[in-house]
């Protein structure tokens, strides 16, 4: 009896030990979110969409689109946390504390920006030759 409740008790403690270990892990991965500017994206995604919801009708659109953000990046975060360590995502937190990091953070958002008006001239020049070819 007293081997089980000792085994019981190890399996308890390695469970806890485990689930603060996850969180911490979790944490950074969110700081790394936040820092590679991924969140900022999310702004640019909110502008484009604002544009076409009737202006009345805009704020309680926003209440709603922010309460959804934390679910999506809880999401995010699990996928980091199954691509990459804890010490990986520590290197990567470390890298963005750099100048050059922090250089690509306060970037991130104009070259989103850029990249999105380049995708979606590529993308209407792309139409011209699928009908070219779908004819």
């Amino acid at each position: 009896m007293k081997k089980i409740v000792l085994t019981f008790a190890f399996v308890l403690a390695t469970q806890i030990g485990m689930a603060q270990t996850n969180e911490a892990f979790k944490k950074d991965v969110l700081k790394v979110i936040d820092v590679t500017g991924s969140a900022g994206q999310m702004k640019l995604v909110k502008d484009q969409i604002i544009k076409m919801i009737p202006k009345e009708k805009q704020a309680a659109f926003l209440v709603e689109f922010e309460a959804t953000l934390p679910s999506l990046y809880d999401k995010i975060a699990n996928v980091y946390m199954q691509e990459y360590t804890h010490d990986d995502i520590k290197q990567i937190l470390k890298f963005y504390e750099t100048p050059i990091g922090k250089k690509m953070t306060e970037k991130a958002g104009v070259i989103a920006e850029k990249n999105m008006t380049a995708s979606q001239e590529w993308g209407s020049s792309l139409q011209g030759m699928m009908m070219k070819y779908m004819q």
